[in-house]
């Protein structure tokens, strides 16, 4: 980890939210009468992403930025100092503001204003590039205004040391990341439009319509990261994120889900989940682990109220919602996937010998189930689990790990497999989403070119590490052994007298 404080670089604007109740129609014309009660005034952009970062973590935040001499600058002037230490650019024209007007939660129209833009060449440049050389890691938060398209800034930004993270949040009106950048954040909507754009992105990238968001962002994310040579992490609202470098399978991390009834009000979603990410890479994490560290603030930051609530603070994501099974009674494993694939549905696939079903376990098909329209489970027999595992193993028989399984209202399929792989059950089925925990990498799964051959997606999704059936056997028998062993009595039997 480094120790520099966390520098956020962008555009910020002036966000307002204008709230009141709409209970009437204006009698000239059939648009709702809003009656203002609370307007309430925030940093958005890049000034959104530093606040947020500062509340994140305990490290000294500084952003960087262009302010006009208006009244919105003096405004944002005035959050900002509450929260960041900031470095202000000047900026020619009026300050940007986001105006949303809203009734009972919710969003009826948004005004935008403003047409500032960051001056070319301001004094000061040296003592910014000394605060990106001493920074802990560098968030770039581009919404468009001008910040990131600064030449004197690129190059600084070219010159920074390799070991400072750089998280890069693009916008399809700002410039393309730069190279060395460790994680670019784009958006669904942004990284299809970046992907278009792309020479090397041909129609076949793009899947059919009504598949699953995952889909379409993990092809998105992969043709990203190969262009632009960085890890690139598509936020996908709802479903999570999807993170790929280029070279390995995509990995996902789902969200979670928001209570039945609860509004939902994603605006500055994606500034938390930079926020996150950088503020997780800065700390030393991997880029998985600050994918999934993103998608939990991101998410508990939606459930809290979105940027509509205070900056900065965090509660406890919702409970997530339960996808229902779609097993019929009675059916066999063949009618399920059928049924699903005639209605045009997604099927998706995992594997594995599910010995003594854990918390991991259940954890993996619950977020799995959420990739598509149905979960098939494609089980190891227990000849399989023995040449895998040993003579001592499957713990638990396959027909009674399969009814287990089947028990998950996760799972509505499950498929047992005599060989090591599930190779040719996947031929046999042909899954459009095989998924497998995070701790395999796409060089170790068999199947993969089998899924790939066949037009299908390979999915990683995150692993508890420290849940595994091998580690509860060990501990078992750890147990059982110091219970066999002859042992020192922990009190005394004192003799009689007589």
């Amino acid at each position: 980890m480094r120790g520099g404080p966390l520098v956020v670089i962008g555009d910020t604007l002036l966000d307002v939210d204008i709230d009141g109740a709409a209970e009437r129609l204006a009698p000239d014309s059939p648009v709702p009468v809003v009656d203002c009660r609370r307007e309430r005034h925030r940093a958005g952009g890049a000034g959104l992403a530093a606040v947020l970062a500062a509340g994140l973590a305990s490290s000294r935040v500084t952003l960087v930025t262009a302010l006009g001499d208006d009244k919105p600058g003096e405004r944002l002037r005035d959050i900002l100092g509450r929260h960041v230490e900031t470095v202000y650019v000047p900026l020619r024209g009026s300050t940007p503001c986001k105006i949303r007007v809203r009734a009972s939660g919710q969003s009826l129209v948004r005004l935008d204003a403003g047409d500032g833009r960051a001056a070319p060449r301001p004094a000061g440049v040296a003592a910014i590039e000394r605060i990106m050389r001493e920074a802990g890691a560098i968030l770039v938060s581009d919404y468009g205004r001008g910040m990131t398209a600064l030449p004197w800034l690129a190059a600084m930004l070219g010159r920074l040391p390799g070991e400072i993270p750089v998280v890069w949040d693009p916008h399809p009106a700002g410039r393309q990341p730069l190279p060395g950048v460790r994680l670019v954040t784009p958006s669904r909507a942004e990284a299809r439009t970046f992907a278009v754009a792309l020479d090397s992105a041909a129609p076949g990238n793009a899947v059919r319509a009504g598949a699953p968001a995952v889909r379409q962002a993990a092809r998105d994310a992969t043709s990203l990261a190969c262009a632009w040579g960085a890890a690139v992490a598509v936020t996908m609202g709802e479903h999570g994120a999807v993170l790929s470098t280029g070279d390995t399978a995509p990995f996902v991390a789902p969200a979670a889900r928001l209570a039945p009834g609860q509004a939902a009000d994603a605006c500055g979603a994606g500034d938390c989940f930079a926020a996150a990410a950088v503020q997780a890479l800065r700390g030393g994490g991997l880029l998985t682990e600050a994918l999934v560290e993103a998608v939990s603030r991101a998410s508990q930051f939606v459930a809290q109220g979105g940027a509509a609530a205070a900056p900065g603070r965090t509660i406890p994501a919702a409970p997530a919602a339960r996808p229902a099974a779609v097993r019929p009674p009675g059916h066999a494993p063949s009618d399920v996937i059928s049924g699903i694939r005639a209605r045009g549905g997604t099927i998706v696939a995992t594997g594995g010998c599910f010995d003594l079903l854990h918390a991991g376990h259940v954890s993996l098909l619950r977020h799995a189930r959420r990739l598509g329209d149905c979960l098939v489970v494609c089980l190891n027999s227990d000849s399989s689990v023995r040449a895998l595992k040993g003579p001592g193993r499957p713990l638990v028989g396959a027909a009674d790990r399969e009814r287990v399984l089947m028990a998950l209202e996760y799972v509505d399929a499950v498929i047992t497999f005599d060989q090591l792989t599930p190779s040719a059950v996947l031929e046999q089925l042909r899954p459009d989403v095989w998924v497998k925990g995070g701790d395999y990498a796409s060089t170790e799964l068999a199947e993969g070119a089998v899924v790939r051959r066949y037009g299908g997606e390979v999915v990683l999704l995150p692993y508890a590490e420290r849940q595994s059936t091998s580690r509860i056997v060990a501990a078992a028998r750890g147990l059982a052994d110091q219970c066999a062993s002859p042992r020192e009595s922990s009190f005394t039997v004192s003799k009689g007298h007589g």
